[in-house]
């Protein structure tokens, strides 16, 4: 059985990560590990100067702008199939839009989104890493920015297309596992890394969910002794993590926004691709 502290996120590059496991997809599907974590997989330099664009291009509002009557702490930066679902059409022409928005935003820098793709067929033990589509051949977003200002949080949850929000008419519904993975783009004012979620040894079930849905999963946790573990990143750190696994992202405590890029994952032990969505 595992120490009380042996339940830690295993990095932190990809010879580390893949010298320890051969099949590392496979450790984080089981909750072997609570997430992959890629220090500085993207240049930190490069983040600031695309947050600089996005702000040039109204893509979110500058937080040094006190006129600004956006009141909203959640800006997003691609197509959401979270927020977008239930309109199935209008979310496959919003990821065509998507898809043609980033094909010149990172222009003079690293692509942020290959990075993430790349990393994680370094991961996938020979599986194929695509952009998912329906089987018309229509893309999903291949990721997307989530901007969170002043206050903005996240309790305990789980994020699953078929567990959680039902979507079986999505080809996505077809994995048994769900993975995201979240690069870290900005943190909000402060120095050093910033709690980004925690991770709680406990995979979702029915039973978890009534506690979930009483606001009761604290207790819950703290009667079954469940472990947890913290991730802190910093500009241009990677991870990946299971979804069905409970989780919760801290409030952004700061002036400036809390910025990431990120995707969720499919994945089935049995299948030999891995979709990528938004």
């Amino acid at each position: 059985m595992p120490s009380a502290d042996s339940w830690l996120p295993v990095g932190s590059d990809l010879q580390t990560v893949t010298a320890r496991y051969g099949n590392p997809l496979q450790a984080l599907s089981s909750a072997e590990i609570p997430a992959i974590l890629l220090r500085q997989a993207y240049n930190p330099d490069h983040c600031a100067g695309l947050i600089g664009r996005f702000i040039d291009r109204g893509l979110m509002r500058d937080p040094a702008d006190a006129e600004s009557d956006d009141a909203r702490t959640r800006i997003d930066v691609g197509t959401s199939l979270g927020n977008m679902g239930n309109d199935r059409e209008g979310f496959l022409k919003h990821a065509v839009r998507t898809h043609d928005l980033f094909e010149h935003l990172f222009d003079g820098f690293d692509n942020p989104v290959d990075v993430i793709y790349n990393n994680l067929t370094a991961l996938a033990a020979g599986k194929r890493v695509v952009t998912a589509r329906e089987p018309d051949g229509r893309l999903y977003g291949p990721a997307i920015f989530r901007i969170h200002y002043t206050h903005h949080a996240y309790q305990p949850h789980i994020d699953h297309v078929t567990l959680r929000e039902k979507r079986f008419n999505y080809e996505v519904s077809r994995f048994e596992h769900q993975f995201a993975g979240v690069l870290c783009f900005q943190n909000a004012a402060q120095a050093g890394p910033a709690s980004q979620a925690i991770l709680h040894r406990c995979l979702w079930t029915e039973d978890v969910e009534s506690h979930i849905a009483a606001n009761a999963f604290h207790e819950y946790a703290r009667l079954n002794n469940v472990e947890h573990c913290r991730v802190d990143l910093e500009p241009g750190d990677l991870y990946f993590f299971n979804t069905r696994c409970i989780h919760e992202v801290p409030a952004v405590a700061g002036s400036d926004p809390r910025i990431v890029l990120a995707v969720f994952i499919g994945y089935s032990d049995d299948d030999g691709e891995i979709y990528v969505w938004s």
